[in-house]
């Protein structure tokens, strides 16, 4: 990364420019999660019935659709499975199924409707799941507590490597990185599924990472330059590990997009919050992250001035 040998970019002197940036972007997130009453929760947090189907004619999903619709089966989501580069006649359906609904007979109402309209020898379930809304509740009541403890823990763990202003200045960084994932994944009415939130823990171990290998470098530079600038030491550890983060998230970048302009419709969101995370994850650890850090300190330093006077 030879174009970042001699960086010497002041990345703190544009901190107020960021943080409107993110302001924004944030409002505009939660203004749609607001507007659309929350996120659109799938199959396995909700309960419902989860097909796949494949045709041995070419089918669309329109007509399949129609065919459902016909049955009495109405509120389906149909994903298109395909392979690389292709388009193929295996289908995704997922079902949300009420309290007092039947699995098993939603399951049956499905594949007579389809029986109705493809004939019975046209299509074959290949794979079916069911989830009970019971089931549903306790995996969301799980993804919700993982998610929290993963911050409680990595603050335990920062404070300790360097010091409680460290741990609270990377919380709130991965804050902003989930805050603005959530937005974008309410504007894109993508589905929360067991793989989105995978996604979403791993944009936490990212964004927390890249953080950390920042402050690695403030705290090695605060030990050599004890009489420069707090502000000063920070925009040069930015600088000195510019090229690891440009290097580290390029490349992870290069084979998210490859997931998503190669591959199948049941990664596809998964990769695609993915990159939305390593963006931000990337502009949070120098725009977010370290701004922080200095907002603490000079709090930190005001509150010790104001302590000595008295």
């Amino acid at each position: 990364m030879r174009v970042f040998e001699n960086a010497n970019y002041k990345f703190l002197s544009m901190r107020r420019p960021a943080y409107f940036v993110s302001a924004a972007i944030i409002t505009i997130g939660l203004a749609s999660i607001a507007l659309r009453g929350g996120l659109r929760m799938g199959v396995e947090f909700t309960g419902g019935v989860l097909l796949e189907v494949q045709f041995s004619e070419e089918t669309n999903v329109g007509q399949i659709r129609d065919a459902l619709t016909a049955g009495g089966t109405t509120g389906v989501q149909i994903t298109q499975l395909r392979a690389v580069a292709q388009a193929t006649n295996d289908f995704l359906l997922r079902v949300p199924v009420g309290a007092d609904e039947d699995q098993n007979e939603v399951r049956d109402q499905i594949r007579q409707s389809l029986e109705t309209e493809f004939a019975a020898g046209s299509f074959d379930i290949v794979r079916g799941d069911t989830l009970s809304a019971k089931v549903g509740g306790e995996f969301q009541r799980t993804a919700i507590i993982a998610v929290i403890l993963s911050f409680l823990l990595t603050l335990i763990y920062l404070a300790f490597r360097f010091e409680w202003r460290f741990g609270v200045a990377a919380v709130i960084a991965t804050v902003h990185d989930m805050l603005i994932t959530f937005g974008f994944i309410s504007l894109f009415d993508i589905e929360i599924s067991l793989a989105t939130v995978a996604a979403i823990l791993t944009i936490i171990g990212y964004s927390l990472n890249d953080t950390i290998v920042v402050f690695d470098r403030v705290r090695e530079n605060l030990r050599k330059k004890r009489k420069e600038p707090y502000e000063t030491t920070l925009d040069r550890s930015l600088n000195e590990t510019l090229p690891r983060t440009v290097l580290t998230s390029g490349t992870t970048l290069v084979s998210l997009v490859s997931l998503v302009v190669i591959g199948g419709a049941v990664i596809r969101p998964f990769a695609s919050v993915l990159i939305v995370g390593v963006l931000v994850g990337t502009y949070s650890s120098i725009f977010v992250a370290s701004p922080a850090l200095v907002e603490i300190h000079e709090r930190a330093r005001k509150r010790a001035a104001i302590g000595a006077r008295t």
